[in-house]
């Protein structure tokens, strides 16, 4: 789901990816937010799609349960309310942030790769190699 809105959204004109890990309770990106989607920032729009999307997936609606809260406006939260963003400044902060997201599903607490470019979830393959396994990323040197 976060790969589908990914192309969705680049391809659409509303964002530019040039990082990103998908790991099994988080991820990272690094993006360039190019428009709003109607009214909303781009990132609201990106949370909305893919919780809509895990919502109706048969397959994940047994593990409902978890995602449960007793809100008013909504029955179920998938994402953290308060995400962190970080701007990059400088392209030693972006290739900081790189490393940091390349090398997040190599630690023993996850232990999915052993090598970052290995692990398909991730830009690190396209950043390492240049092989372009998500036809939405872009180059990070074009922004520097």
């Amino acid at each position: 789901m976060t790969i589908v809105s990914l192309e969705h959204l680049s391809k659409t004109g509303k964002t530019e990816v040039f990082a990103f890990v998908t790991m099994p309770n988080h991820i990272h990106f690094v993006w360039s937010l190019k428009a709003l989607n109607g009214k909303e920032m781009l990132n609201t729009s990106f949370l909305k799609f893919t919780a809509h999307s895990f919502r109706k997936k048969p397959e994940e609606t047994k593990n409902l349960a978890q995602f449960y809260v007793d809100a008013a406006n909504k029955k179920y939260e998938f994402w953290q309310i308060d995400s962190l963003a970080d701007h990059l400044f400088s392209k030693k902060v972006a290739f900081q942030k790189l490393d940091y997201i390349h090398n997040n599903p190599l630690p023993e607490r996850w232990n999915l790769c052993t090598r970052p470019e290995d692990y398909h979830y991730s830009s690190a393959c396209f950043c390492e190699k240049g092989l372009k396994h998500f036809k939405f990323l872009k180059d990070i040197l074009d922004e520097f």
